[in-house]
């Protein structure tokens, strides 16, 4: 793990103690995380692209730890809310992006699901932000346009096609309401759409409303 703020250390220790994720390795510096993945070649990286009075920053520190050991994942989590700032993630090699004002179970969920491949964004991040060639979930269902999704993603779509706001999902599906959007931002995207109302319209006419029932 990195961060140029040890507290967050801290709080990130308490999030993978509670998905039974063994750390390996913390640091506050670029060059020390570098170090420790080269020697202890973790299966997942978590960082933050903003580091503080170093020489190599946080895109080339993505890239420098995915020459080393290319099976590895790596997911920022970020303070910035920028466009830029996210894809510069994603085009040195993150496989998730988690913004630091995200729910903790919401960040939980992103670091369990990298072991899966999977991608998403926490926390409302904007859903065209992300580029079209984003890898997507090993768990989904296919059909000739292309798309993906999750059992979860599923259920909530066909639930937003039935009209239910963001409140009456998470009381149906015992979550929260952050979990609920981070859900929908990560269904756009899928579906290249941009809001609820065009999301509903593409599960109609594909006949998966009422679904979830």
């Amino acid at each position: 793990m990195l961060d140029p703020h040890p507290l967050w250390l801290d709080a990130l220790d308490a999030i993978l103690e509670s998905i039974d994720v063994t750390v390996i390795g913390r640091t506050t510096s670029p060059e020390e995380a570098l170090q420790l993945v080269e020697a202890g070649r973790p299966d997942v990286l978590i960082c933050e692209t903003q580091t503080l009075e170093s020489g190599m920053d946080g895109s080339a520190l993505i890239r420098a730890c995915r020459e080393r050991v290319s099976t590895m994942s790596v997911v920022v989590l970020g303070v910035s809310h920028d466009r830029a700032d996210i894809d510069a993630a994603f085009e040195a090699g993150a496989s998730a992006y988690a913004v630091k004002t995200a729910h903790p179970d919401d960040v939980a969920a992103t670091v369990r699901q990298t072991f899966d491949h999977t991608i998403f964004f926490a926390n409302g991040t904007s859903a065209d932000s992300a580029a079209a060639s984003r890898p997507t979930f090993d768990s989904v269902a296919e059909d000739s346009d292309n798309w993906s999704l999750t059992r979860r993603e599923r259920e909530i779509l066909a639930l937003v096609a039935e009209g239910h706001s963001n409140r009456e999902l998470a009381r149906m599906l015992w979550v929260t309401e952050q979990t609920v959007k981070f859900h929908l931002s990560n269904i756009y995207r899928k579906l290249d759409v941009a809001n609820r109302t065009e999301a509903g319209a593409w599960a109609h006419r594909r006949g998966l409303a009422g679904s979830a029932r």
